[in-house]
């Protein structure tokens, strides 16, 4: 259902406000996704796995309770990373790449940059000597 005039105008003077009042917000809030938050989760649990990893190895030989917290932290780590692992597989290319735009030109991805590279190294090849 379609909102009204008067809807339009009262939902784009609460943006105003908000956009006023609090600009670093809106800034996190039109640049996080789904998909950017699951990315977080992700490194955040692979950190932790590691982390268990390393309880384990290193506190198992001197005590066992120590090494089954490790085991716990690494299972409850890949669970974290299973779970948004599998919402990230649902994203677009231009969704994992959002973060990687550069904040002078909103515009340019990861293919521009990827591109610059690649003629910056074309032009090293080609250079008379």
């Amino acid at each position: 259902m379609p909102l009204s005039d008067h809807e339009q105008r009262i939902l784009a003077q609460l943006e105003e406000s908000l956009t006023k009042q609090d600009p670093r917000f809106v800034k996190n809030v039109r640049e996080t996704t789904v998909y950017t938050h699951s990315g977080r989760r992700v490194r955040w649990g692979i950190a932790g796995f590691l982390a268990g990893l390393l309880v384990l190895l290193f506190c198992f030989s001197t005590s066992i309770v120590l090494g089954l917290l490790g085991v716990v932290m690494m299972f409850i780590s890949a669970v974290v990373i299973e779970r948004n692992a599998r919402r990230l597989g649902r994203a677009s290319w231009q969704d994992l790449t959002r973060s990687l735009h550069s904040d002078d030109d909103p515009h340019q991805g990861i293919d521009n940059r990827a591109n610059a590279v690649r003629a910056w190294l074309q032009r090293l090849r080609h250079k008379p000597e």
